[in-house]
Protein backbone atom coordinates (compact mmCIF):
# COMPACT_ATOMS: atom_id res chain seq x y z
CA UNK A 1 0.00 0.00 0.00
CA UNK A 2 1.29 3.42 -0.93
CA UNK A 3 0.35 6.59 0.94
CA UNK A 4 0.49 9.89 -0.91
CA UNK A 5 0.70 13.31 0.70
CA UNK A 6 -0.37 16.36 -1.24
CA UNK A 7 1.30 19.06 0.81
CA UNK A 8 4.41 18.52 2.93
CA UNK A 9 3.93 21.06 5.72
CA UNK A 10 4.06 20.51 9.47
CA UNK A 11 1.06 18.21 9.71
CA UNK A 12 2.04 16.06 6.76
CA UNK A 13 5.58 15.64 8.03
CA UNK A 14 4.26 14.84 11.52
CA UNK A 15 2.16 12.03 10.04
CA UNK A 16 5.06 10.77 7.93
CA UNK A 17 7.40 10.88 10.91
CA UNK A 18 4.90 8.99 13.07
CA UNK A 19 4.36 6.30 10.47
CA UNK A 20 8.07 5.66 10.04
CA UNK A 21 9.08 6.09 13.68
CA UNK A 22 6.43 3.74 15.03
CA UNK A 23 6.71 1.17 12.27
CA UNK A 24 2.95 1.42 11.76
CA UNK A 25 1.26 -1.54 10.11
CA UNK A 26 -1.57 -0.40 7.86
CA UNK A 27 -2.09 -3.58 5.86
CA UNK A 28 -0.92 -7.16 6.33
CA UNK A 29 2.08 -7.66 8.60
CA UNK A 30 4.65 -5.30 7.10
CA UNK A 31 5.30 -1.89 8.69
CA UNK A 32 5.23 1.24 6.57
CA UNK A 33 8.61 2.19 5.10
CA UNK A 34 9.85 5.25 3.23
CA UNK A 35 9.36 3.33 -0.04
CA UNK A 36 5.61 3.24 0.68
CA UNK A 37 5.34 7.05 0.82
CA UNK A 38 5.28 9.80 -1.77
CA UNK A 39 4.64 13.52 -1.36
CA UNK A 40 4.21 16.67 -3.38
CA UNK A 41 4.78 20.35 -2.65
CA UNK A 42 5.22 23.39 -4.90
CA UNK A 43 8.43 24.48 -3.17
CA UNK A 44 11.68 22.77 -4.10
CA UNK A 45 13.07 23.52 -0.64
CA UNK A 46 10.08 21.86 1.03
CA UNK A 47 10.44 18.77 -1.16
CA UNK A 48 14.16 18.56 -0.51
CA UNK A 49 13.65 18.76 3.27
CA UNK A 50 11.11 15.94 3.22
CA UNK A 51 13.26 13.76 0.99
CA UNK A 52 16.37 14.31 3.09
CA UNK A 53 14.62 13.85 6.43
CA UNK A 54 12.50 10.80 5.60
CA UNK A 55 13.95 9.31 2.43
CA UNK A 56 10.57 9.41 0.67
CA UNK A 57 9.87 10.07 -2.99
CA UNK A 58 8.87 13.68 -3.72
CA UNK A 59 7.52 15.50 -6.74
CA UNK A 60 6.02 18.88 -7.67
CA UNK A 61 3.20 17.02 -9.44
CA UNK A 62 0.03 16.51 -7.36
CA UNK A 63 -1.49 14.32 -10.06
CA UNK A 64 1.49 11.95 -9.90
CA UNK A 65 0.94 11.52 -6.16
CA UNK A 66 -2.78 10.86 -6.63
CA UNK A 67 -2.09 8.41 -9.46
CA UNK A 68 0.59 6.39 -7.61
CA UNK A 69 -0.97 6.35 -4.14
CA UNK A 70 -3.64 3.98 -2.81
CA UNK A 71 -4.47 6.43 0.00
CA UNK A 72 -4.30 10.19 -0.57
CA UNK A 73 -3.82 12.64 2.29
CA UNK A 74 -4.87 16.16 1.34
CA UNK A 75 -2.60 18.23 3.57
CA UNK A 76 -3.08 21.67 2.04
CA UNK A 77 -4.80 24.75 3.45
CA UNK A 78 -8.57 25.10 2.84
CA UNK A 79 -8.13 27.96 0.38
CA UNK A 80 -6.09 25.69 -1.93
CA UNK A 81 -8.60 22.81 -1.95
CA UNK A 82 -10.58 23.89 -5.04
CA UNK A 83 -7.41 24.06 -7.14
CA UNK A 84 -5.87 20.85 -5.80
CA UNK A 85 -9.04 18.76 -5.97
CA UNK A 86 -9.67 19.92 -9.54
CA UNK A 87 -6.16 18.73 -10.45
CA UNK A 88 -6.38 15.29 -8.85
CA UNK A 89 -10.10 14.52 -9.28
CA UNK A 90 -9.65 11.95 -12.03
CA UNK A 91 -6.56 10.27 -10.56
CA UNK A 92 -8.15 10.06 -7.09
CA UNK A 93 -11.38 8.43 -8.26
CA UNK A 94 -12.29 5.40 -6.15
CA UNK A 95 -9.39 5.86 -3.72
CA UNK A 96 -9.46 6.62 0.00
CA UNK A 97 -8.98 10.38 0.47
CA UNK A 98 -8.16 11.82 3.89
CA UNK A 99 -8.54 15.56 4.47
CA UNK A 100 -6.85 17.41 7.32
CA UNK A 101 -8.28 20.83 6.38
CA UNK A 102 -10.18 22.84 8.96
CA UNK A 103 -13.75 23.83 8.23
CA UNK A 104 -14.33 21.94 4.97
CA UNK A 105 -17.20 19.48 5.33
CA UNK A 106 -17.34 16.01 3.83
CA UNK A 107 -20.08 17.21 1.50
CA UNK A 108 -18.03 20.14 0.22
CA UNK A 109 -14.89 18.07 -0.30
CA UNK A 110 -16.83 15.34 -2.08
CA UNK A 111 -18.37 18.00 -4.30
CA UNK A 112 -14.91 19.34 -5.16
CA UNK A 113 -13.87 15.80 -6.07
CA UNK A 114 -16.96 15.44 -8.24
CA UNK A 115 -18.38 12.50 -6.28
CA UNK A 116 -21.64 12.22 -4.28
CA UNK A 117 -20.85 12.24 -0.56
CA UNK A 118 -22.31 8.78 0.01
CA UNK A 119 -20.11 7.33 -2.73
CA UNK A 120 -16.83 9.03 -1.80
CA UNK A 121 -14.26 7.10 0.20
CA UNK A 122 -13.58 10.21 2.23
CA UNK A 123 -12.51 10.84 5.84
CA UNK A 124 -12.07 14.19 7.63
CA UNK A 125 -9.35 14.47 10.24
CA UNK A 126 -8.19 17.28 12.51
CA UNK A 127 -4.71 16.62 13.94
CA UNK A 128 -2.79 19.14 16.05
CA UNK A 129 0.79 20.37 16.27
CA UNK A 130 1.87 18.17 19.23
CA UNK A 131 1.85 15.45 16.57
CA UNK A 132 5.33 16.77 15.76
CA UNK A 133 6.58 15.19 19.01
CA UNK A 134 4.39 12.06 18.83
CA UNK A 135 1.84 13.53 21.25
CA UNK A 136 -0.91 14.47 18.83
CA UNK A 137 -4.65 14.30 19.30
CA UNK A 138 -6.67 13.76 16.12
CA UNK A 139 -10.42 13.87 15.59
CA UNK A 140 -11.49 11.43 12.86
CA UNK A 141 -14.79 11.59 10.98
CA UNK A 142 -15.42 8.90 8.33
CA UNK A 143 -17.82 9.89 5.56
CA UNK A 144 -20.85 7.78 4.63
CA UNK A 145 -19.01 6.33 1.64
CA UNK A 146 -15.96 5.23 3.66
CA UNK A 147 -15.85 1.55 4.58
CA UNK A 148 -15.13 0.13 8.02
CA UNK A 149 -11.73 -0.93 6.67
CA UNK A 150 -11.08 2.64 5.51
CA UNK A 151 -11.90 3.98 8.98
CA UNK A 152 -9.69 1.40 10.69
CA UNK A 153 -6.78 2.22 8.37
CA UNK A 154 -7.20 5.94 9.05
CA UNK A 155 -7.25 5.36 12.82
CA UNK A 156 -4.01 3.41 12.58
CA UNK A 157 -2.45 6.12 10.46
CA UNK A 158 -3.49 8.96 12.77
CA UNK A 159 -2.74 6.88 15.85
CA UNK A 160 0.88 6.56 14.77
CA UNK A 161 1.67 9.98 16.29
CA UNK A 162 -0.68 10.13 19.28
CA UNK A 163 -4.36 9.64 20.05
CA UNK A 164 -7.08 9.30 17.41
CA UNK A 165 -10.76 9.61 18.32
CA UNK A 166 -13.79 9.04 16.06
CA UNK A 167 -16.45 11.74 16.31
CA UNK A 168 -19.54 12.73 14.28
CA UNK A 169 -19.11 15.53 11.78
CA UNK A 170 -21.36 17.89 13.73
CA UNK A 171 -18.59 18.01 16.38
CA UNK A 172 -15.67 18.61 14.03
CA UNK A 173 -15.65 22.40 14.47
CA UNK A 174 -15.56 21.96 18.24
CA UNK A 175 -12.81 19.35 17.92
CA UNK A 176 -10.80 21.72 15.74
CA UNK A 177 -11.00 24.33 18.48
CA UNK A 178 -10.40 22.18 21.56
CA UNK A 179 -7.66 20.05 19.99
CA UNK A 180 -6.42 21.80 16.85
CA UNK A 181 -6.31 25.44 17.95
CA UNK A 182 -5.88 25.02 21.70
CA UNK A 183 -2.12 24.32 21.65
CA UNK A 184 -1.70 28.01 20.82
CA UNK A 185 -3.69 28.88 23.96
CA UNK A 186 -1.55 26.49 26.00
CA UNK A 187 1.64 28.05 24.64
CA UNK A 188 0.33 31.46 25.68
CA UNK A 189 -0.40 30.08 29.14
CA UNK A 190 3.09 28.58 29.45
CA UNK A 191 4.63 31.87 28.36
CA UNK A 192 2.52 33.76 30.90
CA UNK A 193 3.43 31.33 33.70
CA UNK A 194 7.10 31.77 32.85
CA UNK A 195 6.74 35.55 32.76
CA UNK A 196 5.27 35.43 36.24
CA UNK A 197 8.19 33.34 37.46
CA UNK A 198 10.67 35.73 35.81
CA UNK A 199 8.94 38.63 37.56
CA UNK A 200 9.55 36.76 40.81
CA UNK A 201 13.27 36.48 40.02
CA UNK A 202 13.64 33.14 38.21
CA UNK A 203 15.92 32.88 35.13
CA UNK A 204 13.81 32.68 31.97
CA UNK A 205 15.13 29.36 30.65
CA UNK A 206 14.40 27.70 33.96
CA UNK A 207 10.97 29.34 34.11
CA UNK A 208 10.02 27.95 30.68
CA UNK A 209 11.22 24.48 31.63
CA UNK A 210 9.26 24.39 34.88
CA UNK A 211 6.11 25.89 33.37
CA UNK A 212 6.08 23.52 30.39
CA UNK A 213 6.79 20.49 32.55
CA UNK A 214 4.00 21.44 34.96
CA UNK A 215 1.49 21.80 32.12
CA UNK A 216 2.56 18.52 30.51
CA UNK A 217 2.42 16.66 33.81
CA UNK A 218 -0.99 18.08 34.67
CA UNK A 219 -2.42 16.99 31.32
CA UNK A 220 -0.95 13.52 31.76
CA UNK A 221 -2.54 13.29 35.21
CA UNK A 222 -5.98 14.01 33.73
CA UNK A 223 -5.52 11.42 30.97
CA UNK A 224 -4.07 8.66 33.10
CA UNK A 225 -6.27 8.97 36.17
CA UNK A 226 -9.53 9.76 34.38
CA UNK A 227 -10.45 12.04 37.27
CA UNK A 228 -12.41 15.23 36.77
CA UNK A 229 -10.13 18.26 36.28
CA UNK A 230 -12.01 20.10 39.02
CA UNK A 231 -11.31 17.25 41.42
CA UNK A 232 -7.60 17.38 40.59
CA UNK A 233 -7.63 21.15 40.98
CA UNK A 234 -9.15 20.78 44.45
CA UNK A 235 -6.31 18.40 45.40
CA UNK A 236 -3.81 21.22 44.84
CA UNK A 237 -5.81 23.96 46.57
CA UNK A 238 -5.11 23.69 50.29
CA UNK A 239 -7.39 25.78 52.57
CA UNK A 240 -5.90 29.25 52.96
CA UNK A 241 -2.95 28.29 50.76
CA UNK A 242 -1.07 29.87 47.91
CA UNK A 243 -2.78 27.99 45.08
CA UNK A 244 -6.32 29.02 45.95
CA UNK A 245 -5.11 32.63 45.96
CA UNK A 246 -3.86 32.15 42.42
CA UNK A 247 -7.17 30.54 41.40
CA UNK A 248 -9.03 33.50 42.88
CA UNK A 249 -6.86 35.92 40.89
CA UNK A 250 -7.59 34.04 37.65
CA UNK A 251 -11.32 33.82 38.32
CA UNK A 252 -11.50 37.52 39.19
CA UNK A 253 -10.44 38.11 35.59
CA UNK A 254 -12.95 35.59 34.15
CA UNK A 255 -10.26 33.04 33.26
CA UNK A 256 -12.63 30.20 32.37
CA UNK A 257 -15.04 32.47 30.51
CA UNK A 258 -12.13 33.85 28.46
CA UNK A 259 -11.04 30.34 27.49
CA UNK A 260 -14.60 29.38 26.57
CA UNK A 261 -14.87 32.53 24.44
CA UNK A 262 -11.62 31.59 22.68
CA UNK A 263 -12.96 28.13 21.83
CA UNK A 264 -16.22 29.64 20.59
CA UNK A 265 -14.31 32.12 18.41
CA UNK A 266 -12.44 29.24 16.78
CA UNK A 267 -15.66 27.30 16.21
CA UNK A 268 -17.36 30.29 14.58
CA UNK A 269 -14.39 30.94 12.31
CA UNK A 270 -14.25 27.28 11.28
CA UNK A 271 -17.93 27.42 10.29
CA UNK A 272 -17.17 30.39 8.03
CA UNK A 273 -14.41 28.65 6.07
Amino acid sequence: MRIGFIGLGNMATAIIGGLLREGTVLEGDAPVTAADLIGSAPSQATRDRAAERFGIAVTPDNVQVAREADVIVLAVKPQFFPQVTAEVREAAAGKLVISIAAGLTLERIAGMLGVPEDQARLIRCMPNTPALVNAGCTAVCPGPGATDADAELCLRLMGSFGRAVVIPERLMDAAGAVAGSSPAFVFLFIEALADGAVQAGMPRAQAYELAAAAVAGSAQLVLETGRHPGDLKDMVCSPGGTTIEGVRALESRAFRAAVMDAVDACVQKSRQL
